[in-house]
């Protein structure tokens, strides 16, 4: 099987590794954490200079007509750079549930602002009842005249600080965890009856848990079809996890290659600690969780472009839990090897092992993909 990229595709990887090599140092990145909003926005709008918001849209809406292995190339490259601005939540989450279900006028009016980088976005899908179970929800919305009344609760909405608007699902018939009658709905950020409670995140990022307190929106808030919105919703999130495991192992890439390099240097006992031969085997089967990691991803990368169904939501299930098992090792092992110095705050070792942790969790861990593939 042929994994080579072609030569645009080339050309988009080696753009945004140069960019991360000299433009987006660790310290650069520690500091606009540090800060409102969490993210410098002058490399979100040079993101948008360069295309890459508009990298997984058809040329139709206004994007590049990227595959689901474009996708896969920035996110890998965002991965190895521990890039915080908030592509993932904007562009991937909000930007792909758009692609899916919005209607032309929906497109124009927000997709194309979510494509030049005027505008963020966030999909608030998550509820502390539900287990990693999109169609377990307890937001409602209720039709009035032509428009809806949305009541409800999501956690972990991420960058939620920083979003012009919500894309939010919600039941509009039905039982709580029934397949149907789910619907998602556009939701201004500053909309009469929307708060927010903002917090960092344990790797970088920011989020929000978001109240929803009869909240009034137009007919055009409805975003697909009415209790159809579930398929477009799955959807949405399996190209996440698609995306977050490309970033997880652009990451682990960067730990393994690190950890590799500290043990060549790190003198003990008058030696470098990698002649020790139990350190050496522990670094090849970093390389090894890495790799199997990265071949798993080029097949749901693969699988998604073939078309979405029952493949591409295995692809998407197993490439979740190996990344699971694979972070989890790569990241502990790098820590380990590199001694108190990986818990430093100051090294980038421990960050990238907190962010492998954070998406390990991020739409469903390894006990759910399991129950997921064996029910596929």
């Amino acid at each position: 099987m042929d994994f080579s990229f072609s030569e645009e595709q080339t050309l988009l990887q080696d753009s945004i590794e140069r960019f991360i090599s000299n433009d987006y140092a660790f310290e650069s990145r520690q500091k606009s954490v540090k800060q409102d909003p969490g993210f410098d926005p002058a490399v979100w709008a040079k993101f948008a200079e360069l295309g890459w918001l508009g990298v997984p849209f058809p040329e139709a809406d206004g994007g590049f007509g990227g595959s689901a292995v474009d996708t896969m190339i920035v996110m890998e490259q965002f991965g190895k750079g521990l890039v915080v601005e908030p592509f993932l939540a904007t562009v991937v989450l909000a930007g792909g549930a758009l692609k899916v279900a919005g209607s032309q006028s929906q497109k124009e009016q927000y997709l194309a602002a979510i494509i030049d980088g005027s505008r963020q976005a966030a999909l608030a899908f998550v509820e502390p009842q539900g287990r990693f179970n999109l169609a377990d929800l307890t937001t409602n919305a209720t039709a009035q005249g032509e428009g809806w009344i949305l009541d409800g609760y999501k956690a972990v909405v991420l960058n939620g600080p920083a979003a012009d608007f919500f894309i939010v699902s919600a039941r509009t018939s039905g039982a709580q965890r029934d397949r149907t009658g789910v619907s998602a709905f556009i939701v201004p950020a500053d909309a009469q009856g929307v708060s927010r409670r903002d917090y960092p995140t344990v790797d970088g990022f920011r989020a929000s848990e978001v109240t929803f307190d009869k909240v009034e929106l137009g007919a055009d808030a409805l975003l697909g079809e009415r209790d159809q919105g579930l398929p477009a919703l799955e959807q949405t999130i399996d190209e996440g996890i698609l995306a977050v495991g490309a970033e997880a192992v652009g990451a682990m890439e960067v730990l393994y290659k690190d950890t590799v390099e500290y043990c060549k240097t790190r003198e003990q006992f008058g030696q470098p600690i990698g002649k020790f031969q139990v350190l050496q085997h522990r670094m090849v089967d970093m390389f090894m969780e890495h790799e199997q990691a990265k071949s798993l991803l080029y097949m749901a990368a693969m699988r998604m472009d073939e078309g979405y169904g029952d493949e591409a939501r295995k692809a998407a299930s197993a490439l979740k839990v190996q990344v699971g098992k694979s972070g989890r090792f790569v990241g502990q092992n790098a820590v380990q090897l590199h001694g108190g110095m990986g818990m430093t705050d100051e090294l980038n070792i421990g960050h990238y092992f907190k962010r492998l942790t954070t998406i390990d969790t991020l739409f469903g861990n390894v006990d759910f993909h399991l129950k997921r593939f064996g029910s596929l």
